[in-house]
């Protein structure tokens, strides 16, 4: 896939925190400095605040001091795919001793990865919600397999205490999720991820909300 993403800045510290950003989630990027002519494919420029007024181009956003950057890698893969807002956005959880996580906006993959503990899934499902904020969305629902209860409930329970009320939550049938990966030990966090964006793909029963979250 070609790259749609330029990084134009100067500042190593600006620079290391958006790359290894846009490295996570394995989306392609050209490096340039602020001066540079940015090309014709390239559809967002990430720069800093004091070099924003340097670069040429229609969208440019810009890393602020103490700003998480997936929030900033978050709205340039939407300018990235030409959306002005995204209709859903889900993240699915499949869960266990390893859980797999995966985000899906409007049914495109957009994160993956691992977790190793209920207390991680639940704080990095936290922290991508508040990162997602400045992204216009419809609807955001978090999907959890079903296929340890106990640890399904106690996302919910977690998910419920901690999330906007307006963030849906549901329990979904992890039946078939990982019928055709390979069960082999080296391959585990790859078949729960898998196994995740299957999760967040399904029709759920819905998770009844505490309303005092806002």
């Amino acid at each position: 896939m070609k790259a749609k993403i330029a990084v134009a800045t100067v500042s190593g510290k600006a620079y290391y925190l958006i790359v290894n950003e846009l490295k996570k989630i394995d989306v392609p990027f050209i490096s340039l400095t602020p001066y540079d002519t940015v090309p014709m494919e390239i559809k967002v420029v990430i720069t800093t605040d004091e070099e924003r007024p340097l670069v040429n181009h229609d969208k440019v956003l810009t890393l602020k001091d103490g700003k998480d950057p997936q929030a900033l890698i978050n709205q340039a893969l939407q300018f990235v795919e030409g959306k002005e807002f995204y209709e859903t956005v889900v993240i699915g959880v499949d869960p266990g001793e390893v859980l797999g996580l995966a985000v899906l906006a409007d049914g495109k993959v957009i994160k993956t990865g691992n977790c190793f503990s209920i207390k991680e899934a639940v704080n990095e499902i936290e922290t991508f919600i508040k990162n997602f904020r400045e992204v216009k969305t419809s609807m955001i629902a978090v999907k959890v397999g079903n296929g340890i209860p106990e640890y399904k409930e106690k996302i919910l329970r977690e998910l419920d205490r901690l999330l906007p009320s307006n963030v849906v939550l549901e329990s979904v049938s992890e039946a078939g999720t990982n019928r055709y990966i390979s069960e082999a030990k080296h391959r585990r966090g790859l078949r729960d991820i898998v196994s995740a964006i299957k999760i967040a793909r399904r029709n759920g029963h819905k998770f009844k909300r505490r309303e005092q979250n806002e």
